[in-house]
């Protein structure tokens, strides 16, 4: 026998339908929103975690910025050591040189000339004094080139003063010092003598050698340069006319 169902099944299907999706709906919002909240949770992670390592490079960078400040102030003490160390090593070279420098102006100044001053700057020398002549500074000029601790000899000035001395010539060169090459001050090498007889030897050699070029700049020329000036001017009257056997003309 068969069995008719006169009940509204389509509309009962339908009904089913509708609940099975809005439920599909609400269960993807509610996975959609799950995804959502993992995603928030997530980047909120990353960007705490981005800050504290942006903190702690802040930190890093603080402390190597003491650092440079440490090491700039580090580097300009080394600075100013080292230009102490040139300023005495320089110093500790030319301990010796015033006293070479003494003894070349004794050994170059000619007999008819004189030093009145003279003036050191540096590596330059200037030198002033009174010659008997032209000649007499330019035989100077080549004794100071000569030198070994001095060199190129520049003529500032040279004058003809008409005064009544011997020496009416004012003179000025600018000297440049030199240092030879066989120095036994140069760095690296030892004194031939002793230790203590150099030691004992150098502080003699100071008084000795500036007392001299004392003597020799302060000193008047020789008298034989005076009898030979005096001979090339020529005789006297009365010498003449002794010659001539006294008579007149």
């Amino acid at each position: 026998m068969a069995h008719v169902n006169l009940l509204p099944w389509r509309a009962e299907r339908r009904k089913q339908r509708e609940r099975e999706f809005y439920m599909q709906l609400v269960a993807a919002f509610v996975v959609a929103l799950g995804v959502l909240l993992l995603w928030i949770f997530w980047m909120d992670q990353r960007i705490d975690n981005q800050n504290e390592r942006n903190a702690y490079l802040q930190t890093e960078i603080k402390q190597l910025d003491v650092r440079i400040a440490k090491i700039k102030d580090l580097e300009k003490v080394r600075e100013h050591l080292l230009a102490r160390k040139q300023i005495i090593e320089q110093l500790q070279a030319d301990r010796s040189q015033m006293v070479h420098l003494f003894d070349e102006l004794v050994k170059t100044i000619p007999s008819s000339a004189r030093l009145s001053g003279l003036k050191q700057s540096g590596q330059s020398m200037s030198l002033d004094g009174v010659a008997q002549s032209n000649a007499s500074v330019a035989e100077y000029m080549r004794n100071v080139e000569s030198s070994p601790w001095m060199g190129h000899a520049d003529l500032r000035k040279t004058e003809n003063t008409h005064d009544a001395t011997r020496m009416p010539y004012a003179f000025g060169l600018d000297v440049t010092l030199s240092r030879p090459k066989t120095d036994e001050t140069e760095p690296g090498k030892t004194p031939s003598q002793p230790a203590e007889a150099s030691s004992s030897a150098a502080p003699a050699a100071v008084p000795v050698a500036l007392g001299a070029a004392a003597k020799a700049i302060t000193s008047t020329p020789a008298k034989p340069a005076v009898a030979a000036t005096a001979a090339a001017a020529g005789p006297k009257p009365a010498d003449a006319a002794a010659a001539t056997g006294g008579t007149k003309p």
